[in-house]
C-alpha cells in the first residue's frame, strides 16, 4: 500500500492515500482518498527546519513528526528442503492534527508449494506502539514499532486481545520481525501463522530521486529510501510446523506530508540473481491514467542510477479475477528496460507464485490490494535468450470492482 524511484520516487509518491479517523476506531489509510484541508501547523517550539533535510541514519530509521509513515518488508525465504514463503509485514503511521497517532499493520504469508496465501491485519491508537530508542534529546536512534491491536472486525466480535504485539525493529539496516498471530486472527485467516527473523542489509541504503526527498506538487513531498537486499535469517510457523529459512528482504521507509497522489499504483521490486536490484512504480491519476512513472537500479555494489519514464517500458501479459471482491488485476509482467544489457534491451518477465494474493485490508486501511511474491526470468533481447533469474514482490492499488 501498503508498500518512488525505488519504491522510489513514485511509490514513495504512491502509496500515500491516507484517511484517518482515529476517534472512531477506523480505517487510517484508503484508496481513493478524501479531500483534506492544510496540513496542521506544528505546535509552538522549536521550528523545524525547511524541507529538504538531509537524510541521516539511523537517526532517520526511527519516527518522524509528519501526517503518513510506513515501514515496510517484503521478501522470499526457503527452508532447508526447498519449501518457499514470500511474506509481508509491514507497519504504518497517520498523524492528523490534535487526534492521538493512528497505527496500522499488515502481514502476510504465500505458500508457493502449497499455493495458498493468508493474511491479517491490526490497528491501533496512541504512542505506546512506538517503543523506538531515542537519545537523551529525544533523537531517535532507530525505530521499534509493537502493534498489539486486533483486527477491528474482531474487536467488534469481542476477541480478546491476548497475543503478543507484532514487532518490527531496527537500526542501521540491522533489524528483527516478530509477529505470530492469535487463535481468534487464525481462524479469521484461515490458518495459524507468524514469522520470526533477522535482517541484516548487505547494500548501502539506497536514497531516491538522488537525496531521499521527493517532490510531487500539490500533493506534498516524502522522504524515502530503502534497503533492497537484506540477508534474511529465522523461522516460519504455518499451521503449528515450525521451519527454520534464509533468504532476501526488501526494506522501505517513507514519511512526509502527504496524504494523497493520483488513482492508485503498480509497484514492482526486483532482486535478480546477479545481484542487480530494480524497483519501478506506475501512479494513476484520478481518470485511471498513468501519471508518473519512475524507477531505479541498485547494482550489486550498491550504486544507485535513477531510471526515467523513457528508460523502461511496462505491459501486462496475463490477468486475474478475484472472486470475493470482483476486481480483476494484471497478473503477469513483462518490464523491458532499454539499453540496460552490454548496449541492449533486458527483458524481464514476471509471473506470480500464487494467483490470489489479495488482501481487502477495508478494516483497518480501507483498502483492498494484491501484494505478492514473483517468479523472474530474465531474457536478453535480441535473441530473447534466458540469461538468469530472480525474485520479485509487486504491488497494485489502482484496480476496481
Amino acid at each position: 500500500m501498503t508498500r518512488s524511484p525505488g519504491r522510489l520516487q513514485v511509490l514513495a509518491v504512491a502509496a500515500a492515500a491516507v484517511i484517518v479517523t482515529a476517534c472512531s476506531g477506523g480505517p487510517i489509510l484508503a484508496n481513493p482518498p478524501i479531500t483534506y484541508s492544510s496540513p496542521p501547523t506544528e505546535t509552538a517550539g522549536t521550528p523545524r527546519p525547511p524541507d529538504p533535510i538531509a537524510v541521516e541514519l539511523p537517526r532517520d530509521d526511527g519516527p518522524h513528526d509528519r501526517l503518513t509513515e510506513w515501514w515496510y518488508y517484503t521478501g522470499h525465504l526457503a527452508t532447508p528442503d526447498g519449501r518457499r514463503f514470500g511474506f509481508e509485514a509491514v507497519v504504518f503511521r497517520a498523524e492528523r492534527g490534535p487526534v492521538p497517532v493512528a497505527w496500522a499493520s499488515h502481514l502476510a504469508l504465500t505458500d508457493e508449494q502449497g499455493q495458498r496465501f493468508v493474511y491479517a491485519q491490526r490497528s491501533e491508537i496512541g504512542a505506546q506502539v512506538d517503543r523506538s530508542p531515542r537519545q537523551a534529546d529525544g533523537v531517535p536512534t532507530g525505530f521499534d514499532l509493537q502493534v498489539g491491536g486486533l483486527d477491528p472486525e474482531l474487536v467488534a466480535a469481542g476477541a480478546p486481545a491476548t497475543g503478543e504485539p507484532w514487532r518490527l525493529a531496527g537500526a542501521d539496516g540491522v533489524d528483527t520481525i516478530e509477529a505470530a498471530l492469535t487463535p481468534g486472527e487464525a481462524a479469521a485467516a484461515g490458518a495459524s501463522f507468524g514469522l520470526r527473523l533477522d535482517l541484516r542489509s548487505t547494500k548501502p541504503p539506497a536514497l531516491h530521486d538522488s537525496d531521499g526527498f521527493v517532490e510531487f506538487g500539490p500533493a506534498g513531498s516524502s522522504y524515502y529510501y530503502s534497503r533492497t537486499r537484506m540477508a534474511a535469517t529465522g523461522s516460519v510457523v504455518l499451521d503449528g510446523e515450525e521451519m527454520q529459512v534464509e533468504g532476501i528482504a526488501w526494506f522501505d521507509h517513507q514519511w512526509g506530508d502527504f496524504v494523497s497522489v493520483g488513482g492508485g499504483w503498480d509497484w514492482f521490486a526486483v532482486n535478480l540473481d546477479d545481484g542487480t536490484d530494480i524497483t519501478i512504480s506506475v501512479v494513476h491519476g484520478p481518470d485511471g491514467e498513468p501519471a508518473l512513472a519512475y524507477g531505479s537500479a541498485v547494482d550489486a555494489s550498491g550504486t544507485v542510477t535513477h531510471l526515467d519514464e523513457g528508460d523502461f517500458v511496462l505491459h501486462a501479459t496475463t490477468s486475474w479475477g478475484s472472486e470475493s471482491t470482483g476486481r480483476l488485476y494484471p497478473m503477469g509482467w513483462r518490464l523491458t528496460l532499454n539499453d540496460f544489457f552490454r548496449g541492449d534491451d533486458l527483458l524481464i518477465d514476471l509471473e506470480p507464485t500464487v494467483d490470489d494474493q489479495e488482501l481487502d485490508a477495508r478494516a483497518t486501511t480501507g483498502v483492498i490490494y494484491w501484494e505478492g511474491s514473483q517468479r523472474v526470468t530474465v531474457r536478453c533481447c535480441v535473441l530473447n535468450l534466458a540469461v538468469g533469474g530472480g525474485e520479485a514482490y509487486i504491488e497494485m492499488t489502482r484496480y476496481r470492482d
